[in-house]
């Protein structure tokens, strides 16, 4: 279908017909000449595009030129009569051809015997072959296309869209006439099937048009999307134009103009797709999007790489498309599948009545005459659930006079008061929001937020632009609150019906990451923002400072989890401090997690999550023990041994072999675990004392567990490369390595543990498994001296289309006399066993690690000593050790 005031022209310099034809005059074969008319018209619109000519005469100019080039074609094959005819179908009919689409071409037969023709009809298909055209075809009767035209709905949308490139035209109106809506597939049964597979479609990508890597023909937004809307019209209306939609009133101008220039940008993304790649690729791959970015002129700044600044113009007009089509087909559906119905109507107030279940502006100039509606709207629906959503007409008002929001209606009482009214109303408030958002109020509401829409970030961490990251997080911010949260998040959906003011979250959520992209540390950014929000809002000054402080630190609760040693009573003491009290450090929680699950669905495991829940609760100790009087490591010490002591004693252990064992152990290693540890891992060594064999002990989560990760404890004799021996070890059996802690005791023996997840980021549970994982160990520990192979696996595609620089920062941790070193580096295959070789050869002890995998990077932190036991002082030293992990790491990503 052609948009609003365009109307191609054709260009006979793309394309000289008459010349072509003395050039086949003159060949022996006709195949040369065919294919170098088709490498001359594919030359010709490359150099165009590339000199910016507009992308709808190069996407129509070449339908143009193979109409042409297809009618003479035709012409050099014999046919028995007139009852045989070219057509051109699908996107092809619709006189749209990018460089690699299929040239989709229908053989219409007049009557079912397709003898007298079989023999041209197989010839003129080889032919198209070989001069290299790609085609999608099909041989039909007329019968043969009421046929299969009514028993699927594909093949008819196909068929609507046709033209006759040869033969008689009286075939194609005959078809036509008998695909009509008074035969078959009327409009309202059309648009429900058409309707539902575009929901299956959307389905298939997570009903989302934010994707990294998106699918510009069927991700939400899309081409697909675009055709959709023109396929019902012409159903519906018999148009073949999308301007005589506005004519009909299904559409307005400005929603023509969001279509056509939406339209014209995918059509340029695919056509540099399809040139580039030298295919029919509709994939907006990490592969083709730095290179897409230059060639439209991006380039990269201070605050934004050109990579970001393309896609944040992809993801807006993906957005804008995508509301257009969920406001247009429920637009279809009223008027096609309901039109005539009447709908039980209930009058709300005088501007809003709830109708066939969907809310409705009164009067169409409701939102003129009175400007607070625009958020009345929302808050409604949030206070009545039974609302389904906007019925299509108010959904247009609201689009249309959304301008109305500018300084001064945001800074009027009225309008504050209804959207803290909205916050507050206890209904779930993050659907409503995304309406707004969806609806472009959001936006215009709080401009910082509207600033972050379409906003990415380009790596494999945040899979979400910052606006749909936003939105997620609240959505699992609304999860605790039901029923399915206590389940996955019991932690979380327990805290916050415990939280005072629930709106400060909704609050806090909005704006933690609204900092982003515009220069300089986004959550000081970000607080200073919510600051003005909070103020202007009219919020108390202490549930003010609540919410910036919340939007400073919404990442200190996970950084903390993540990389720094949560058994060490300091970190625990530092963290209270910086918290303050009980009520902070709910609402962090309940934030951070719902963080961790709106930025990347592979980050929140059961091990992360016991981290959380531990961190959560030891900090909680500490509070109620009081800031001024927080526990010694001496007492926690001794807490830990007297109670993994009394345990010992219920179960009838040989408490002077368990005196023995422990003072050979020191104090480090009843900081590091907790009481039942010790039991266990004391149970295991006693009864193994006269095995030479390494000692292999692994603990799964019970089933009735949600958190945690699978614990393997290491018991033998030391080695200077166990931590990498072991490392190679696990990674042979596709394990990763989440936590390890290391230590040695007074009869040089290891005690070493480590936190383990499958490849699926799951604890592994399973006893056939389990047994595995302990033979394999076993047998490659027994002596780690005859080292593992490090595993060299093929690094994922997605992975080396970013250059993370190895970067090493060494720091010293004075309170546990060691040395702190943070490593981030490309996340590759074997890289902690490369880690592990390094510190063997630097002759560096390992003590302790952190590991996390964020996206394409990891960021490990491992706490080190030398040989002695004492921290790394030397710049000498560390410099050297620096260098050579940033030597060996880099080469290895």
């Amino acid at each position: 279908m052609l948009l609003h005031h365009y109307r191609f022209t054709p260009d006979e310099s793309l394309f000289d017909v008459d010349r072509f034809r003395n050039e086949l005059t003159g060949s022996r074969s006709p195949i040369a000449p065919f294919k170098a008319a088709l490498r001359e018209i594919q030359s010709h619109l490359d150099e165009r595009f590339r000199a910016g000519a507009d992308i709808r005469d190069l996407v129509h100019g070449r339908a143009w030129c193979l109409d042409r080039l297809l009618a003479v074609a035709w012409e050099q094959h014999t046919w028995p009569d007139d009852g045989v005819a070219l057509l051109a179908v699908g996107g092809y009919g619709r006189g749209e051809l990018h460089p690699h689409s299929d040239v989709d071409l229908l053989l219409l037969l007049e009557h079912d015997d397709d003898a007298p023709y079989r023999d041209a009809l197989t010839a003129f298909i080889t032919f198209l072959w070989d001069i290299g055209l790609e085609i999608g075809h099909s041989v039909r009767s007329l019968a043969d296309c009421v046929r299969e035209a009514e028993a699927d709905v594909t093949v008819i949308t196909n068929l609507q869209e046709s033209r006759t490139l040869a033969g008689p035209e009286r075939l194609r109106d005959a078809m036509q006439t008998q695909l009509s809506t008074e035969r078959l597939w009327p409009a309202d049964r059309f648009f429900e099937a058409k309707w539902q597979e575009q929901i299956r479609r959307h389905y298939r990508y997570n009903n989302s048009e934010y994707h990294l890597e998106p699918n510009i023909k069927s991700s939400p937004g899309g081409m697909r999307d675009i055709q959709m809307i023109g396929w019902v019209a012409k159903r519906h209306f018999g148009t073949e134009r999308y301007e005589d939609i506005v004519a009909n009133g299904f559409m307005n101008d400005a929603e023509l103009q969001i279509l056509s220039q939406g339209q014209a940008f995918l059509w340029q993304v695919r056509y540099a797709l399809h040139m580039l790649t030298d295919r029919a690729e509709d994939r907006l791959l990490f592969d083709h999007q730095n290179t897409i970015a230059g060639l439209f002129g991006y380039r990269d700044t201070p605050e934004r790489l050109a990579v970001e600044q393309f896609m944040k113009r992809y993801y807006r007009h993906v957005t804008a498309l995508a509301g257009l089509n969920d406001m247009l087909l429920q637009h279809f559906d009223e008027a096609i599948l309901h039109a005539g119905e009447k709908l039980a109507t209930t009058v709300l107030n005088e501007r809003f009545e709830i109708k066939g279940g969907y809310i409705q502006a009164r009067r169409r100039s409701v939102f003129r005459d009175r400007p607070s509606a625009l958020l009345e709207l929302f808050l409604l629906m949030a206070e009545h659930p039974e609302i389904e959503g906007v019925r299509a007409d108010t959904i247009r008002l609201i689009r249309d006079h959304r301008h109305q929001i500018d300084d001064l209606y945001r800074d009027d009482l009225r309008h504050q008061s209804l959207f803290m009214a909205l916050l507050r109303s206890g209904g779930n408030v993050p659907r409503q929001l995304r309406r707004m958002n969806r609806y472009g109020v959001l936006g215009k509401y709080l401009p910082e937020f509207g600033r972050a829409v379409g906003l990415m970030q380009h790596d494999l961490f945040h899979i979400y632009t910052v606006d749909a990251h936003t939105l997620r997080l609240l959505k699992f911010v609304q999860c605790f609150r039901g029923p399915e949260g206590r389940d996955v998040f019991p932690v979380a959906a327990t805290l916050i019906h415990q939280l005072p003011k629930l709106e400060l979250l909704w609050i806090a959520g909005l704006f933690h990451d609204i900092g982003k992209g515009r220069g300089g540390d986004h959550s000081e950014i970000g607080a200073r923002s919510v600051e003005a929000f909070a103020e202007r809002h009219g919020l108390s000054s202490r549930d003010t400072r609540l919410v910036s402080w919340l939007v400073w630190h919404h990442l200190s609760m996970s950084m903390i989890a993540q990389k720094r040693d949560t058994t060490d009573p300091d970190v625990i003491a530092d963290f209270a401090r910086l918290v303050g009290d009980e009520t902070r450090l709910d609402y962090l929680y309940v934030l951070t997690v719902a963080d961790i699950n709106a930025t990347n669905p592979t980050l929140w495991n059961g091990w992360r999550a016991t981290l959380m829940r531990q961190l959560h609760s030891e900090t909680k100790r500490a509070l109620r023990r009081g800031l001024e009087n927080p526990l010694e490591r001496d007492d926690w010490v001794q807490e830990t041994r007297s109670e993994a002591h009394s345990l010992l004693e219920t179960i009838g252990a040989d408490m002077a072999r368990v005196d023995q064992l422990w003072e050979s152990l020191g104090e480090d290693y009843f900081l590091q675990y907790a009481p039942s540890e010790i039991v266990w891992q004391t149970q295991g060594i006693l009864g193994h004392e006269d095995n030479e064999l390494p000692l292999i002990l692994i603990s799964a989560p019970t089933d009735d567990m949600t958190e945690g990760g699978t614990k393997v404890f290491i018991h033998t004799r030391s080695a200077e490369d166990l931590f990498a021996a072991t490392s190679a070890a696990m990674e042979q059996l596709g394990l990763s390595i989440h936590d390890a802690r290391i230590a040695t005791s007074s009869n040089d023996r290891t005690l070493n543990t480590f936190i383990v997840l499958d490849e699926q980021g799951m604890a592994i549970r399973e006893h056939a498994r389990i047994e595995e994982i302990r033979r394999h160990l076993v047998e490659e520990l027994d002596d780690p001296d005859d080292y593992p192979q490090i595993v060299t696996r093929h690094t994922p595609r997605q992975l080396k289309h970013f250059r993370v620089p190895t970067e090493v920062i060494i720091e010293q941790d004075p309170a546990n006399e060691r040395t702190m070193l943070e490593l981030t580096a490309p996340d590759r295959p074997g890289l902690l066993a490369r880690v592990g070789r390094i510190f063997m050869e630097q002759s560096i002890a390992l003590s302790a690690a952190k590991i996390a995998t964020l996206g394409e990077r990891v960021e490990d932190v491992f706490f080190i000593t030398d040989k002695t036991g004492a921290p790394l002082t030397d710049p000498q030293r560390q410099q050297c050790l620096r260098e050579r992990l940033i030597e060996v790491l880099d080469v290895a990503g």
